[in-house]
């Protein structure tokens, strides 16, 4: 028996078919928008797409790997490089912000670290995530090193991590209204710490 009972989209083994691996990807968020996390699994997202459990699961070894790729196949956040660390920690939070009220991905980044609580996988999964995204926050970080806005001892890392706490808090606690002045105040309070001393 085929693992994907729709004819026209036949599974070609450990490498992706991209007309089945799109249809699971979709069949995924609209699962997860119509369902929410509470009624999300790889049954009802093989049921939807049409497809037998056994390829989603050869392409996505948990529950946990679906739900990021769903989440980074969604997310397009710009990051300015306005020459001013405050404005691009600003713009750059802001554009986030709005990115998760606007689009489900706010939803499946939620439901991606609810999971996370339980299933060592999603743990290991979202950690990885984690990692990179603060590599990337902190290029941010870096940049304003190289202008002399803050000193070159500043751990770009920590500081990457401090935002990105801000922003999870106000996903979790669905608190993504944040006006950009209250967004502000918090990034000049944390530049006051870490500014280069006469800065």
């Amino acid at each position: 028996m085929s693992e994907i009972a729709d004819p026209a989209r036949r599974s070609i083994g450990a490498r992706r078919n991209p007309d089945s691996a799109e249809a699971i990807l979709e069949a995924a968020e609209a699962v997860l928008i119509e369902a929410g996390y509470a009624g999300f699994s790889i049954e009802a997202v093989a049921r939807r797409a049409r497809a037998g459990k056994p390829t989603i699961y050869r392409w996505w070894p948990s529950k946990a790997a679906l739900l990021l790729e769903v989440y980074q196949r969604q997310k397009r956040v710009d990051v300015p490089d306005t020459g001013s660390l405050e404005e691009d920690l600003v713009g750059f939070l802001v554009n986030l912000f709005a990115h998760w009220r606007e689009t489900s991905s706010g939803s499946v980044f939620r439901s991606l670290i609810a999971e996370a609580q339980s299933d060592e996988t999603a743990a290991a999964a979202l950690a990885g995530y984690a990692g990179g995204r603060r590599t990337h926050t902190g290029l941010i970080i870096e940049r304003a090193k190289a202008r002399g806005e803050i000193p070159s001892d500043i751990d770009p890392g920590v500081v990457a991590d401090l935002v990105a706490s801000y922003a999870w808090r106000h996903l979790l606690t669905n608190r993504l209204d944040e006006p950009e002045a209250t967004i502000h105040k918090m990034v000049r309070y944390l530049l006051q710490g870490i500014a280069a001393p006469g800065g």
